[in-house]
């Protein structure tokens, strides 16, 4: 599992607090003196998966450097419900302070890490490994895709500039043009070279078929029932690699992996999984 950088937490977390404390926290500065010195603990109140304790102590270390987070776990566990995975203390003020964007990031995160495991045990036993996409919280893409491969998944691209995925729109534009599949593929790998990946969204497995032999490394099949993307891989023969998307669940990604596809992207990954939910109890 790649770690995330630490000027990425960083980021993160001074964008969080800016938006939150702004120029100071007047509640907490109203009412509590500054020599008071609290503890207090982040409890899973449901089971899940532990991912996102040095977004935590960054969080914390950017507001108070006096705050001591201890974390009891190891990131990336599996806890259950009433687990107490870390505490922090310190001074008061900035405990009370960082309390929020704190929880805010740590549950999504742990949010994301839940559900991706779910799907990585949904389909375990078969040779598909599970990807995540573009469909993140603007702002956090960095943090949501090493959630995801905190829960066991696989990172898609990152961006737009680190792989090529010719969609529907592009090849619809291109037909317009009068530039056929075959063509744009031709195109783009000329224009990118050979250690780009080059991905092609298909929705027929003729369309499948004309791309994996004009060169395209991976071929997205989507939207196709598993009778239609086994058919796919079939035809294909190998030539290039395949993934199954659109509109996957926990309850259909069984039989999409079974048909034989080398990948199964998931948006739902990021853009569905709910916060975890994860109290922070004081007085510990």
């Amino acid at each position: 599992m790649l770690d995330l950088a630490p000027a990425v937490i960083q980021d993160v977390v001074a964008r969080a607090l800016a938006e939150d404390v702004g120029t100071g926290d007047l509640t907490t500065l109203g009412a509590i003196p500054a020599e008071a010195w609290a503890e207090a603990a982040f409890v899973f109140r449901e089971a899940g998966v532990v991912c996102g304790l040095p977004v935590l102590r960054a969080t914390f270390a950017a507001i108070d450097p006096a705050l001591t987070l201890t974390p009891l776990v190891a990131e990336g566990a599996t806890v259950a419900e009433g687990t107490t995975v870390a505490t922090i203390a310190g001074p008061a003020r900035g405990l009370l302070t960082g309390e929020r964007v704190a929880l805010n990031l740590f549950q999504r995160m742990s949010g994301v890490a839940t559900l991706t495991a779910r799907y990585v045990a949904a389909v375990a036993g078969t040779k598909v490994r599970i990807l995540d996409t573009r469909k993140t919280t603007p702002g956090l893409r960095a943090i949501e895709k090493y959630a995801v491969r905190t829960g066991g998944a696989t990172n898609h691209r990152f961006g737009l500039y680190d792989g090529v995925m010719l969609k529907d729109n592009h090849l619809a534009i291109l037909a317009a043009q009068g530039c056929d599949l075959a063509e744009a593929v031709r195109r783009v790998r000329a224009a990118v070279g050979p250690m780009v990946r080059v991905e092609v969204e298909v929705e027929s497995i003729t369309q499948a078929v004309a791309a994996s032999e004009a060169g395209a490394d991976l071929i997205l099949l989507d939207n196709m029932p598993p009778d239609q993307l086994r058919a796919a891989v079939r035809a294909v023969a190998g030539q290039a690699l395949t993934e199954a998307s659109g509109g996957i669940t926990l309850t259909t990604i069984r039989a999409v992996a079974e048909s034989g596809v080398d990948f199964i992207s998931v948006g739902a990954l990021t853009h569905a999984a709910r916060a975890l939910d994860i109290g922070l109890d004081s007085g510990v």
